[in-house]
């Protein structure tokens, strides 16, 4: 069990808990409190110097701190480890004056995280895999009983398990000759469950001996820019591993768009369908050594991707999906040998591939509404998949409308001076004196920054409006006094890092150009709810649950993801976070036959609002293009803060 200590900041009087080992820094910045420090937290620049009143930690101490700061008890924030509960004072240098505090940044505010609750799944049993199987010690042929071997088995299966409506692949058939007699007539048969009680059960495997206890399923996510798999013991129910590895379709295009564009060259579809296939090998290789299993072992495999990436997988031409009026060539797609699509398994393996909704409302959202669970709840839910293409579900148990947005690349790092993705040395956190206007800024890894990601981007863009050094429109206020704000080639720009802190020897900044494609970017995101909101007479106000999906959700604050108007305000305590949606889903189509027979009733029922031709949608658009919007009263709380803030520096 992870230790937990409080820590209270003076003269703030804030208090946080967190865990043991935790950073000093990371700690003030959960807790809204702002300290002095650009440098990402490496150390290097020596402003983060607090001083520990109460209580112990480990570290700390630096060449920056001198030995009379060191007996005072200065400590540098990035650096110390929480050892104890502690009682830190923020020196005058990074003291904010009494009559600002409420300018301060509100305690930071994360998604909760819903994983998939397996207890759940088995007390109701619904934790039924679409594949099992069966041990059998069948009677050994002789003169008087000469039966046929699939005869013999089929006969076993109907007597002894009551399964009467049995098919048997052909593959299977050539099999059972020699596998019936490996082990004197002991054998292990796989079981293929139909998703429909009309259909008929499949044998699709048979070991000899007894291999019950050796069943496993791979999940596997076919992302634009990411493929990501998994190995599932079907016995258990655990994920014994996982890898993902960035879609060797890349190089042929970063967006759908391009790629669809390559696929209607010559050659070019057979082309992306080698490359995604050879990416997926690579995972398949991998996750199978790392769960330590044999690929024979492994009995079925569930796909989920957009409709882009679901055709090109199965190399079904995608031209007519960026063309008026957006028609996929299918949406629901029948078992797949995945031999047959190249894939490097068994050739008992079946290749179960989630059905898609349109042309941007795919398998990978529609995975992400069946593992999320708000198919079958009450709640009005709203289902956000947060990324280059921002796929939006509203609905219940009862009904379900989805819509999907353009909302580009600046969530993952395009578009974006010094954007990059969520990886070691990218700014993640940030905070604002706002008086000085200096930053705090904290990297993944804390390490020297080199650039900035899309969570990171989010928090610095909301903070800089809170506090005034911006306008609603990401316009620079050049009259402030610092040096941080300046032009260049005609651009003016924040400087986020002087580049005697940063990893890139040149100064990392945020410019009104990253501002602008952001903004386009969240307007995208916020005009696409509001739109399916309106359409189906729905206001935010009726929202009981928002679930956020994509890569980056875990770590966005709530409260600046609603200050920059990604999020329509609401509570942060109905928010909650599932990751990958895609792998989720694909996971539990994997666990549960359940999922397999329902998810066919909820595309029956999701009704699909093409934006681009929803007449109100434009009019949301440009409305959103602003910070947070351009009508204020739909975000009080922040339309309060900044009130509040404009009395205070009046």
């Amino acid at each position: 069990m992870t230790t937990e200590f409080t820590i209270r900041f003076l003269p703030h009087n804030k208090e946080i808990s967190v865990a043991e080992g935790d950073t000093l820094i990371r700690a003030a910045i959960e807790a809204g409190v702002h300290v002095n420090a650009s440098c990402g937290g490496e150390g290097v620049c020596g402003k983060c110097r607090v001083i520990v009143e109460e209580g112990s930690l480990e570290g700390g101490i630096s060449e920056k701190l001198s030995a009379e700061d060191q007996e005072q008890g200065y400590r540098l924030a990035c650096q110390s480890l929480i050892k104890s509960d502690l009682v830190v004072r923020i020196p005058v240098e990074s003291e904010v004056d009494a009559s600002v505090l409420n300018m301060q940044a509100t305690p930071r505010c994360t998604a909760r995280i819903q994983e998939m609750d397996l207890e759940e799944l088995k007390e109701k049993g619904l934790f039924v895999p679409p594949v099992e199987k069966k041990y059998l010690e069948l009677p050994e042929p002789n003169a008087q009983d000469n039966l046929a071997d699939v005869t013999r088995l089929v006969s076993y299966l109907k007597a002894n398990y009551h399964e009467h409506r049995l098919d048997v692949d052909l593959p299977v058939i050539r099999k059972i000759p020699d596998v019936l007699r490996q082990d004197d007539f002991k054998i292990t048969a796989t079981l293929a469950r139909p998703v429909h009680e009309i259909s008929k059960t499949r044998i699709i495997n048979v070991k000899p001996g007894d291999t019950t206890n050796r069943n496993f399923a791979i999940a596997m996510d076919i992302g634009t820019t990411t493929i990501y798999g998994q190995v599932i013991d079907l016995i258990s129910g655990r994920v014994l591993s996982q890898h993902g590895e960035f879609n060797g379709q890349i190089s042929y295009g970063e967006d759908v768009i391009s790629r669809i564009v390559f696929a209607e060259k010559p050659g070019g579809l057979a082309k992306l369908q080698e490359v995604v296939i050879k990416t997926i090998n690579k995972v398949i290789e991998k996750i199978v050594k790392r769960a330590k299993i044999d690929p024979d072992e492994i009995s079925t495999i569930t796909l989920a991707g957009n409709t882009t990436m679901t055709q090109l997988l199965l190399k079904v031409n995608p031209s007519y999906i960026r063309r008026s009026p957006y028609v996929p060539a299918s949406t629901l797609y029948p078992p797949i040998k995945a031999v047959d699509l190249g894939m490097a398994l068994g050739d008992h393996v079946t290749a179960l591939v989630y059905p898609a909704i349109s042309s941007y409302v795919g398998g990978d959202i529609v995975a992400g509404v069946m593992g999320s669970g708000m198919y079958r709840t009450d709640a009005l839910t709203l289902f956000m998949d947060i990324g280059t293409n921002a796929e939006i579900v509203i609905g219940n148990k009862d009904w379900l409308a989805c819509a999907a947005a353009s909302a580009g690349p600046a969530f993952e790092g395009g578009g974006v001076k010094f954007g990059m993705r969520a990886t070691k040395g990218a700014i993640e956190d940030f905070s604002l004196d706002p008086l000085t206007f200096e930053p705090m800024n904290m990297t993944i890894d804390n390490v020297r920054p080199k650039g900035i990601c899309g969570s990171g981007l989010i928090t610095i863009v909301a903070t800089l409006f809170e506090m005034g050094v911006i306008d609603n429109q990401g316009k620079f206020n050049p009259d402030l006094e610092t040096t941080r704000i300046r032009q260049d080639d005609g651009v003016y720009e924040y400087v986020l890092a002087w580049k005697d802190e940063t990893q890139i020897d040149r100064d990392v900044v945020l410019t009104e150009i990253d501002i602008e494609n952001l903004i386009r970017a969240k307007g995208a995101m916020y005009s696409g709810t509001m739109t399916l909101l309106s359409e189906v007479g729905m206001s935010v106000q009726d929202i009981e649950k928002i679930i956020l999906a994509g890569g980056f959700g875990s770590y966005v604050d709530l409260e600046k993801a609603m200050t920059i108007g990604l999020l329509p305000e609401t509570d942060p305590d109905k928010v909650v976070f599932v990751g990958n949606g895609s792998l989720m889903g694909a996971k539990m189509s994997s666990l549960t036959n359940r999922i397999r027979k329902d998810v066919v009733e909820v595309t029956k029922k999701m009704t699909n609002f093409e934006l681009s031709e929803t007449p109100s949608y434009m009019d949301n658009y440009v409305a959103a293009l602003f910070l947070p919007h351009t009508d204020l009263n739909n975000f009080p709380k922040l339309k309060a803060r900044l009130e509040s803030r404009k009395t205070m520096l009046q």
